[in-house]
């Protein structure tokens, strides 16, 4: 292993974008898949400096991140930092992965927060990002990951209040700790529409491996947990796979598009399992 590792969650492309351009700025420097590590029992790294790069998830670090957390011994860690890519809102990733650090007798020494194109299809009010927004997002994603090498190479603390969030929340600081418990209820119920073709996609972008063909059309299984990483609602090539309405709130994904990095195909999110 080099001694810089990235460990690296991505349901639609945004985190392993960031993940892969950061690789690019600071030498010896691996990317390592989150998803292909969480059937270990105990995940090993010989870093002297070790990252993490994730999507928010329910203003809160995924829930398969701070699984794999727990398992990973970082004993060689001298530096370890935190980059969460988000649509705009304001999250605790951060405490999250704090806290598990703590336990483990080690510190978030950095921590950054990176605006990227939404990709959750399920509201009134979302909307396909263009590629001028995609571009115009992306010039600040460059300019920020500049300042991050200089931060990493020089081993720096970096500890800055958020304020580059586009969706304020006043009492966001009182619900805050509350999300642990809250966030436990959650869950979205996805189905195919009469759009499927059987092609299996949906299947082969699925990290959790909850999805399974059946008679040439998806089947979420029960009993295997979903991560929330959306690539099966984006990467659907047909956008045959909708989210179903719950009681009193209606989504809006036979409607709206669908969002996947234009850098991310198919291929590199499952490369991840």
């Amino acid at each position: 292993m080099g001694k810089v590792a990235i460990y690296y969650f991505s349901g639609t492309g945004n985190s392993l974008h960031v993940a892969r351009e950061l690789q690019k700025r600071v030498p010896e420097t691996k990317i390592i898949p989150i998803v292909n590590l969480l059937h270990k029992g105990v995940v090993e790294t010989s870093a002297k400096t070790v990252g993490f790069v994730f999507p928010i998830h329910l203003a809160m670090s995924p829930g398969p991140v701070r699984k794999f957390l727990e398992k990973l011994h970082l004993q060689s860690a001298e530096y370890i930092f935190a980059i969460a890519t988000r649509s705009g809102t304001q999250h605790r990733a951060f405490i999250d992965v704090e806290n598990i650090l703590r336990k483990k007798g080690k510190v978030l020494d950095s921590f950054f927060s990176l605006n990227m194109a939404n990709n959750d299809p399920k509201f009134d009010d979302w909307h396909e990002a263009t590629e001028e927004e995609i571009d115009d997002l992306e010039v600040e994603v460059q300019s920020n990951l500049d300042s991050i090498q200089e931060i990493v190479l020089n081993k720096e603390k970096s500890h800055k209040k958020d304020t580059t969030f586009t969706r304020d929340m006043p009492i966001f600081s009182i619900i805050s700790p509350l999300l642990p418990f809250f966030n436990r209820f959650y869950s979205v119920e996805f189905y195919h529409d009469s759009k499927c073709v059987g092609c299996g996609t949906c299947e082969k972008v699925c990290l959790s491996g909850k999805i399974k063909i059946v008679n040439e059309k998806p089947l979420w299984q029960k009993d295997v947990p979903c991560f929330s990483c959306y690539a099966c609602i984006n990467y659907c090539p047909q956008q045959a796979i909708q989210i179903k309405s719950p009681r009193l709130i209606k989504t809006y994904t036979e409607v709206n598009g669908r969002y996947s990095h234009p850098y991310a195909t198919v291929e590199d999110i499952a490369g991840q399992k």
